[in-house]
C-alpha cells in the first residue's frame, strides 16, 4: 500500500514510484566479506603470494651480452639469467693478478736477502705491504668479474625482463622480476576481532576464483601489528604440500571453521 504522502500530489507520486522500481530485490551488499560477518559467517578475501620472489638488479654498469630467459620460461638455481660484456673489467683483473705475482717475487726475494744481511728489516716489510695492497686489487678486480654474471638465487621463472639484449644500464638497474611458485602462501587481511580465535596450525579452507577448487590451509604466522585505519590483522597460511597449478597473485575467499 502506498505512503499516504504519495496521494499528495502528482510529483511526490511519481518520486515515490521511481523510489520503488529503483529499490533492487537483493541487496548487492549482503554479498560482501562484511555483511557476511555480520551474519555469523567468517570469511575473507585473500590473495596467494610467493616467498621467493625478487626483483634482480645490475651490480656494475655495462652492456648486456646475453639473455637467456624470457618473459615465462623456467630456470634452475644458478643458470646464468644475464651475461655483461665484461672485457675491461677481465683485463683489470689479468692486471692486478700479475702485480700481485711481481710484488709477492719481490717479497721472496727481499726475505731471502734478509736472511743474508743484505737488507733490513724495513725493506722486507715494505715488500710485505706492496704484496698485501696488490692482493686485495686483485680480489677487488675478482669481484667485479664475477658480477658480470647475474646467476639465479632460486629455481623458477621469469616474470618479466625489464631490459633486453644489447641494452647499457647503468648500476643498480633493475634487469628482471622472477618468482619461484612452488613457495607460495595466502595472505589474508581479517578482522582484528578474529585475534582470540586464530592461532597457528588451525586450518581454514580457501578458493581460489581462478581454480575453484578449495584447500584445506594451515594457519602459519599472524601479522605482527594491527591496522589502525582498517583495523585489520595480516594472516598467512601455508598450502597443503603437493600442491600444484597455482600461481602468484592469485586470489580467493577464504572460511573458517564455524561459517555457514
Amino acid at each position: 500500500m502506498p505512503h499516504p504522502l504519495c496521494r499528495t500530489g502528482i510529483i511526490l507520486g511519481l518520486l515515490c514510484s521511481q523510489a520503488v522500481h529503483a529499490a533492487p530485490e537483493n541487496d548487492p551488499l549482503l554479498d560482501t566479506p562484511v555483511a557476511a560477518q555480520q551474519a555469523g559467517e567468517r570469511s575473507a578475501r585473500g590473495v596467494l603470494r610467493a616467498r621467493d620472489q625478487a626483483v634482480l638488479s645490475s651490480e656494475l654498469a655495462g652492456r648486456i651480452v646475453d639473455m637467456p630467459f624470457a618473459d615465462g620460461q623456467d630456470f634452475k638455481q644458478g643458470d646464468v639469467l644475464v651475461r655483461f660484456d665484461c672485457g675491461a673489467y677481465q683485463a683489470q683483473l689479468n692486471a692486478s693478478q700479475a702485480a700481485a705475482r711481481a710484488a709477492r717475487e719481490e717479497l721472496n726475494n727481499k726475505k731471502q736477502l734478509a736472511s743474508l744481511n743484505s737488507v733490513g728489516r724495513f725493506e722486507v716489510a715494505l715488500a710485505e705491504a706492496r704484496q698485501a695492497q696488490a692482493a686485495a686489487e686483485s680480489q677487488v678486480y675478482q669481484v667485479q668479474v664475477k658480477r658480470c654474471s647475474v646467476t639465479a638465487p632460486f629455481s623458477g621463472r621469469v616474470v618479466q625482463r625489464k631490459v633486453q639484449r644489447h641494452e647499457s644500464v647503468a648500476s643498480g638497474t633493475p634487469l628482471l622480476e622472477v618468482v619461484d611458485n612452488r613457495t607460495l602462501e595466502v595472505h589474508l587481511l581479517v578482522p582484528s576481532s578474529w585475534l582470540s580465535r586464530l592461532a597457528p596450525g588451525e586450518r581454514f579452507e580457501f578458493t581460489p576464483d581462478e581454480t575453484g577448487q578449495p584447500l584445506q590451509v594451515e594457519i602459519k604466522r599472524l601479522g605482527a601489528r594491527i591496522d589502525e585505519g582498517s583495523q585489520t590483522l595480516l594472516l598467512i597460511g601455508s598450502l597443503p604440500e603437493g600442491t600444484s597449478g597455482l600461481l602468484a597473485g592469485m586470489s580467493g575467499s577464504a572460511r573458517f571453521p564455524g561459517s555457514p
